[in-house]
């Protein structure tokens, strides 16, 4: 509820170009009022200076008290007859402090040839009145424009750590599902072959390094996510030997790009799995990265044995792909799949803020 929130500072305190606008607003009010007040209906300068400085000088200074009479009196927290009886209590008293100084300042030049200051008091009254009710108007829409803006920014805070908790939920679901799959190869290997298994464990401890050294991060170097996919490509390779081959046909150009973090192993772990684990034959997994404009275009190529028992649907890698990218770019089909029937195709589309040379 937007009146829930009560700022302590003053608006015209705590916004030095609302003060500005406050002061000129007035400062303008008193120059016309002076003007014609002298050269059209012919009152003494002095008169017309101690009336302008009482309504337009003296009644702004006071009624800018009226803003703490607000602050704790929410339109939606206290009745309207509670409300009504609050202000009209409340602009009476200002009404009668107003009066009373002006009178105060008035009554050295009062004299019985003058009737001009001392005669003005029901209309002054009257002012008085319709002044409070114009700065309650004001002030109330300047409380309700001051929580708008804190609802608006702790709706956008929200969205924020909404959409951080989402990322990190998508990206703690791939990394136990790859760890498990590598302790299993490690474990075969330890009999088999002891040494691919320590060499295995090594490079496994510096590709989970780097995952939970980007985990607070976002957004990496193409060159860097890049480096940690070989990495893991390597601990695939000592696990499955020959039967992988890997190609990188990179424009270096597209080094420096930025992507999500770890968003192109879930690509290479589904590429082995459908590709590498369901044959007997070599296969090769080609990377080719292109840069067009202000856009990063990545291409990841299997081959697959067609005859091979295929799974339906999209896995766990390439889902969580899918919604971190509409997460992070709000743009739909940034991931694209094709199945050439001997090969399979993903290609990310990453867009830049700059373009690319």
């Amino acid at each position: 509820m937007f009146n829930n929130y009560k700022p302590m500072n003053h608006p015209l305190t705590n916004n030095y170009r609302l003060l500005l606008s406050y002061v000129l607003f007035w400062g303008v009010i008193s120059i016309t009022n002076i003007i014609l007040q002298v050269f059209w209906y012919n009152v003494p300068l002095i008169y017309s200076l101690l009336d302008t400085g009482t309504n337009y000088v003296l009644y702004p200074l006071l009624g800018s008290s009226i803003w703490y009479s607000i602050r704790y009196n929410s339109l939606e927290e206290v009745s309207a007859g509670r409300l009504i009886l609050f202000h009209f209590i409340a602009a009476s008293i200002l009404c009668a402090i107003w009066i009373y100084i002006s009178f105060a300042i008035y009554k050295p030049f009062i004299t019985e040839e003058n009737s001009f200051l001392e005669n003005g008091l029901p209309s002054k009254i009257f002012a008085g009145y319709l002044m409070y009710a114009i700065y309650l108007i004001f002030f109330y829409a300047v409380n309700y424009y001051q929580s708008l803006k804190e609802k608006i920014k702790k709706e956008a805070e929200y969205k924020t750590l909404l959409r951080e908790a989402e990322l990190q939920a998508l990206k703690s679901q791939i990394n136990p599902h790859f760890l498990f799959n590598s302790l299993n190869s490690i474990s075969s290997l330890t009999v088999s072959d002891p040494e691919k298994a320590q060499e295995m464990v090594i490079n496994l401890s510096t590709f989970m390094r780097y995952s939970l050294t980007h985990e607070q991060k976002e957004m990496v170097t193409f060159a860097r996510e890049l480096e940690n996919i070989k990495l893991y490509l390597g601990i695939e390779k000592v696990r499955f030997g020959k039967k992988l081959n890997t190609e990188f046909v990179i424009d270096t150009n597209c080094l420096e790009a930025e992507i999500p973090n770890m968003i192109l192993q879930p690509l290479f772990e589904n590429a082995i799995k459908y590709g590498v684990y369901e044959t007997t034959e070599q296969v090769t997994i080609k990377t080719i990265c292109q840069c067009e404009g202000n856009i990063l275009k990545i291409t990841i190529v299997n081959d697959y044995d067609a005859n091979s028992l295929q799974r339906k649907g999209e896995g766990i890698g390439l889902r969580n792909i899918r919604k971190r990218m509409q997460i992070i770019y709000s743009q739909p089909d940034l991931i694209k799949i094709t199945d050439m029937k001997t090969s399979f195709e993903v290609q990310l589309i990453i867009p830049q803020k700059q373009p690319m040379s």
